[in-house]
């Protein structure tokens, strides 16, 4: 078990859950820290990204009459270019995360947002192949198809490894945030607000 999975009683229910994360980072955080760095799960993303565009670039290559091996090239050229910039983003996240010590957004309330992206994505990019459509318009339809995975490990899941591998090197977690969690709604954003300008007033009279 890894070391901060036995230290998750030392903090608080609302924390434990921000620590813990969703589905999704359960499942990453399931393996050593080590093996579910960002970039790796950027790369897995992107992985994830070029099984679904084998159809697409199959069917582009067939109705333009091309052969097996240049689509099989085609397609793995823009894998490997997929897979850089996802996993480049990943290492960007984490170094940011470090920089900036936020902590981690709970995404729950903005699936809804993120999730149908990939899905749009693709279907804009096999329209746009189907229909000769300018590259502009299957580029757009890669971007959308993209986005989500960078902006999962920005948001959540890069502020959430840093402060997971802090605690598995018995380092303070939290060194250096202004904040710990982000409030649920605008009522605890202004509880929080009230705090820091009651700390402020205190520390003034001191």
């Amino acid at each position: 078990m890894s070391r901060w999975r036995e230290r998750l009683d030392e903090f608080d229910e609302e924390h434990r859950i921000m620590l813990e994360g969703g589905s999704i980072s359960r499942l990453f955080l399931g393996y050593p820290l080590s093996f579910s760095h960002p970039v790796f799960i950027g790369i897995i993303y992107a992985l994830m990204i070029n099984l679904t565009l084998i159809l697409p670039t199959v069917y582009d290559g067939y109705i333009n009459s091309r052969e097996l091996d240049y689509i099989i090239e085609i397609w793995l050229n823009e894998s490997l270019i997929i897979i850089f910039i996802c996993g480049f983003l990943g290492g960007s996240s984490s170094v940011m995360s470090s920089i900036f010590k936020r902590p981690p957004v709970r995404l729950e309330k903005r699936r809804r947002y993120i999730y149908p992206l990939p899905f749009i994505g693709f279907l804009i990019t096999t329209i746009a192949i189907s229909f000769s459509t300018p590259d502009s318009i299957e580029w757009i339809g890669y971007s959308l198809i993209i986005l989500p995975g960078p902006l999962y490990i920005q948001l959540s899941y890069a502020p959430r490894w840093r402060i997971l591998e802090r605690i598995d090197r018995d380092l303070d977690p939290f060194e250096g945030m202004s904040m710990t969690i982000y409030p649920d709604n605008e009522k605890d954003e202004i509880v929080e607000k009230n705090n820091i300008e009651i700390e402020n007033a205190i520390e003034e009279l001191d």
